[in-house]
C-alpha cells in the first residue's frame, strides 16, 4: 500500500497562487499611506531598526565577502600491479 500521503508534508507548503498574491496586494493597497507615514514617524524618531530597513531597501545591502580557507591534501596512491604467470 503507498503511504507516501501520510509522510507529514504541509499541504499549504509552497509559494501562493498569483491570484491570491493578487488578493492580498489589493487588501493592503488601502492601508500604503498610513504603513509610510508610521514608518517616517519611526525614523525621524530615531528607531534603529527602521533606519536599518530604509537603507537596506533604498541602498541595498553591503557586499559581504567571505574568506574562505582550504586547505587539500593530495593523497598519492601507488598502485602495485602483481602479474601470476
Amino acid at each position: 500500500m503507498d503511504k507516501r500521503k501520510n509522510n507529514g508534508g504541509n499541504k499549504n507548503a509552497g509559494r501562493k497562487s498569483k491570484a491570491e498574491e493578487q488578493k492580498l496586494i489589493e487588501k493592503l493597497t488601502p492601508l500604503e499611506k498610513e504603513v509610510l507615514k508610521k514608518f517616517e514617524m519611526n525614523i525621524k524618531a530615531g528607531e534603529k531598526w527602521a533606519i536599518e530597513l530604509f537603507f537596506k531597501y533604498m541602498y541595498g545591502l553591503p557586499k559581504q565577502q567571505i574568506e574562505a580557507d582550504v586547505k587539500q591534501t593530495m593523497i598519492n596512491w601507488i598502485e602495485e600491479k602483481t602479474y601470476d604467470e
